[in-house]
């Protein structure tokens, strides 16, 4: 039964697709066992005070999903859960100013009452709740999901858009706004994204130049995603199919020379990929009063001497999700179109969501997709 001050449509069960078992190994005989999706109904929980139930519009498949169900990356809550953490929906259910309201749900939420929340750090906030993750065995693979209410980001006019598109902004492109401010971006910086055509990469190098960046350069593999990025904020692409991180640096100091652009200095590096390939020509390019912003996450140990920060007076810096305070700043930047989400996502079915777990983990997706409930 809910517990609410106002209810909107609210179902007796929530339809959703539980992760019953992440991908795991055998640690006796080394068999691989495979994960599960399962389609399940849960009930809908009493609501506490603060808290709203969602009617889901649409949820991303985000690269940490894959993380938690292919590659051992353990969530707080064990399984069984719903992953599921790029939220768009109307609430339906909770606080009577917002029954009806179309909404983001922040990816992650933090506590609003700890120390590391008052230093203006709760994207980083140990008691945060992430769908998907630390929010019980709630996720946005789902029909609803009960929320708390204090951060919801309110889309007060959707445009020409549809409300399962903007879920997206909930991590994909929230993530590199925070990593900007993190960064410290200002104009006339310039800027290399590496891992710039994945699926926070492409908005990363977007919010860069939101924030006035200079110049963006964009590393990759994929020569047909290159191209296109070269529409959408990147100004020069260097291919690193089949190049270590020394003749990725060598290539970079040679476009830097033909185009007037210094090599050695001054560089904002944002490492988006999570590979160790990745990072390791992220490290390689880190140079004198540099700064590499680290948002991939892999859980591969990597080799640096940390001397080079000293040699170089550089620094690197990690980030995690985004403050929900900056929602409604990424939300306007999306509506208004300087940053374009629709060339990189398309929306499917949620009944599909095997189908796209494959296909994303395998690197056959070109856009990113938001998975519609069709329960």
């Amino acid at each position: 039964m809910l517990g609410c001050e106002k209810m909107g449509k609210v179902p007796d069960k929530i339809l959703t697709w539980q992760m019953t078992r992440p991908w795991s190994k055998d640690p006796k005989t080394g068999e691989v066992i495979k994960g599960e999706l399962k389609i399940t109904e849960i009930p809908v929980p009493t609501l506490q005070p603060g808290e709203a139930l969602v009617e889901v519009a649409g949820c991303g498949v985000c690269h940490t999903d894959l993380g938690y169900f292919y590659d051992g990356v353990p969530t707080v809550t064990k399984p069984p859960l719903t992953l599921g953490h790029e939220i768009s929906g109307v609430v339906v259910a909770g606080d009577r100013k917002l029954v009806g309201k179309e909404v983001i749900v922040p990816a992650v939420m933090p506590c609003n009452n700890c120390p590391i929340c008052a230093a203006g750090r709760g994207n980083r906030c140990l008691n945060q709740k992430m769908p998907g993750n630390s929010l019980g065995i709630y996720g946005g693979f789902s029909s609803h999901i009960p929320v708390p209410a204090q951060d919801l980001c309110i889309v007060k006019d959707l445009g020409d858009f549809q409300l399962a598109e903007l879920a997206v902004i909930a991590d994909a492109v929230t993530t590199p706004y925070q990593a900007c401010v993190r960064a410290g971006l200002k104009k006339g910086d310039n800027v290399i994204v590496v891992g710039v055509t994945g699926g926070v990469g492409s908005y990363v190098a977007q919010m860069t130049k939101a924030f006035g960046a200079k110049t963006v350069v964009g590393i990759a593999r994929d020569p047909e995603k290159l191209k296109k990025a070269l529409e959408y904020g990147v100004d020069f692409v260097i291919n690193s199919t089949g190049k270590d991180a020394e003749a990725v640096r060598n290539e970079f100091r040679e476009l830097c020379k033909a185009n007037g652009l210094p090599s050695n200095y001054g560089w904002i590096i944002f490492e988006v990929t999570g590979t160790t390939p990745g990072q390791e020509i992220a490290l390689r390019l880190l140079s004198f009063i540099g700064k590499l912003i680290w948002i991939g996450f892999g859980t591969q140990n990597n080799e640096y001497s940390l001397s080079r920060l000293m040699a170089f007076d550089a620094e690197i810096i990690g980030t995690w999700g985004c403050l929900p305070k900056y929602y409604p700043k990424v939300l306007e930047l999306v509506l208004d179109e300087t940053i374009k989400i629709r060339p990189f996502t398309e929306v499917r079915p949620m009944s599909k969501i095997r189908e796209v777990f494959e296909e994303a983990h395998s690197r056959r997706l070109m856009k990113r997709v938001v998975l519609t409930p069709d329960f």
